[in-house]
């Protein structure tokens, strides 16, 4: 029997990746990749590629607290991409590309500050954390070619 799920969004680059590795976390239950803390209403690809509408590209988790807790994805968060670079990861730039967590309540706020309060002050990062910590707004799904692009293609593979 599941458990009952929260919701946890965040961005760290192109959604290809942090999806896939979010994916196999035991305790999500649901990713969803897709656009977020823009201005414009349902964008396309092609609008958030050119940097005009404001979202970033991240991923939205369905997971199951009683199997992983939001500290625990947190975590995972960020060591799957650098939270130094301001809208950039890798080769990707732009701010579609930031590094952001979308927080959905106090407590989410809470716990990701702190997080990031600890990661920068842990000596892990040659630079300070740009890392956005802002309130969740809404959230739109990616077109359906997006989702499990990973799994889809036999892309990048994690493993935790």
């Amino acid at each position: 029997m599941a458990g009952r799920t929260e919701v946890a969004t965040l961005a760290a680059g192109c959604f290809w990746g942090i999806e896939s590795a979010f994916g196999k976390v035991e305790g999500v239950v649901e990713t969803t990749v897709g656009y977020t803390g823009g201005s414009v209403a349902d964008p396309s690809y092609d609008q958030v590629c050119s940097g005009r509408t404001g979202h970033a590209e991240a991923v939205m988790l369905k997971f199951d607290p009683s199997r992983v807790t939001y500290e625990q994805l947190l975590e995972l968060f960020w060591s799957i991409h650098d939270p130094t670079t301001l809208n950039r990861q890798g080769p990707d730039v732009g701010s579609q590309y930031r590094s952001a967590i979308f927080v959905h309540d106090d407590a989410q706020r809470a716990a990701a500050e702190s997080s990031k309060q600890s990661q920068d002050g842990s000596g892990r990062f040659a630079r300070p954390i740009v890392t956005e910590i802002v309130d969740a707004g809404p959230f739109y799904p990616a077109e359906d070619y997006h989702q499990k692009y990973h799994e889809k293609r036999g892309g990048l593979r994690f493993r935790f």
